[in-house]
């Protein structure tokens, strides 16, 4: 049966049904059974409407590696979009007398810093030896340059993943190969004894949240960016990982005012003739800062036709820096061309309604 589009749809509209999102709602009382402990007074604001369907910006780039997305930041000022992941198999950096294979690259926690403009081109890379596994990355403009938060001093976990231990903070240069210990690094320790430490950037309120893990427990905490730089490490806020972020695959989270983002799930999967055999298992889930509850959750299709699709981070990108309020939730996706062309592309989705 042919289905016609309302008339009073706008064209931006009708692209945004057509890179839908399909809603499965967290009501009110399952939220509170979801709530983690929180310490905070995080002034109120606006949050992003995570039923409302997502825009295409990017659809299937490639990125400096062969490898997945790992996450991705913006540099609203300069228009550059930075993204992280594990450095390929085979790669031989400067310095490096033999090639190590993408396995050893996981374990040492060594990741590529790829910067690309706002039209999707790559115009810039930089190597992270001994950092961790990318789940978040934040960026700073700072004139015509920008820096790059990261994690740090990592350390292979069960898995033999490696995952970082400190913050680090450092100016991204073209070509560089830097070590937790180089020059150019800025460590922080804001949690001392946590490991799987990330970082992402609020670029609306000049902020900084800090994902990890202390003694097992996930937490987040919100920091004034300066005073974070600076070395004081006073939380605005403080949280403890909601339940429902237990069981599913994390896969990145930004923040932006009184909410915290996080996305989760996992890649389609395939038989052996192609055909896939699983659906999309992508929640987007906000989270009041003030309170540790799960605002909303909700199922993403955002990308649902591209091969593999993996969810792959989460970033706040301003689009006019002279309209701050006008910002954008950017979803990541990880994706393959087939069951044998598997080198990995990188796809981007927004949301723009704030409610």
């Amino acid at each position: 049966m042919k289905r016609e589009t309302p008339s009073h749809l706008t064209r931006r509209q009708i692209l945004r049904r057509a890179c839908g999102i399909t809603a499965t709602a967290l009501v009110g009382s399952m939220a509170l059974t979801q709530a983690g402990t929180a310490s905070a007074a995080v002034a109120a604001s606006k949050r992003f409407d995570l039923t409302d369907a997502s825009t295409e910006w990017f659809r299937e780039i490639l990125l400096n590696e062969t490898r997945i997305l790992q996450s991705f930041a913006f540099d609203n000022i300069n228009k550059h979009l930075y993204t992280a992941q594990l450095v390929q198999d085979g790669r031989l950096l400067p310095g490096e007398t033999r090639a190590f294979t993408g396995a050893d690259r996981s374990t040492n926690g060594d990741l590529c810093i790829t910067r690309l403009d706002w039209q999707g081109q790559i115009i810039g890379r930089m190597y992270l030896k001994g950092f961790g596994h990318g789940v978040s990355i934040g960026a700073e403009p700072s004139g015509n340059g920008t820096y790059v938060w990261t994690e740090t001093n990592s350390v292979p976990d069960g898995n033999n993943d490696g995952y970082g231990t400190k913050v680090a903070r450092f100016k991204f240069t073209n070509g560089a190969v830097l070590q937790p210990d180089s020059a150019q690094v800025t460590r922080y320790d804001p949690v001392p004894g946590s490991d799987h430490n990330t970082v992402a950037v609020d670029p609306v309120n000049n902020r900084i949240a800090h994902r990890y893990r202390l003694s097992g427990t996930w937490k987040y905490s919100l920091y004034d960016l300066a005073a974070f730089k600076a070395g004081t490490f006073t939380a605005l806020a403080t949280i403890t990982q909601p339940s429902v972020l237990t069981g599913p695959t994390f896969q990145g989270y930004t923040t932006m005012g009184q909410y915290l983002y996080t996305l989760d799930g996992t890649a389609y999967t395939y038989d052996n003739t192609g055909k896939q055999t699983s659906t999309s298992n992508t929640y987007v889930t906000s989270i009041d800062w003030n309170t540790g509850t799960v605002y909303e959750r909700r199922l993403s299709n955002a990308g649902e036709s591209l091969f593999y699709r993996e969810p792959e981070g989460l970033a706040i990108q301003i689009p006019d820096t002279t309209n701050p309020a006008a910002a954008r939730l950017f979803l990541g996706f990880g994706s393959e061309e087939s069951v044998t062309r598997t080198d990995k592309k990188a796809s981007f989705y927004y949301k723009d309604l704030l409610v």
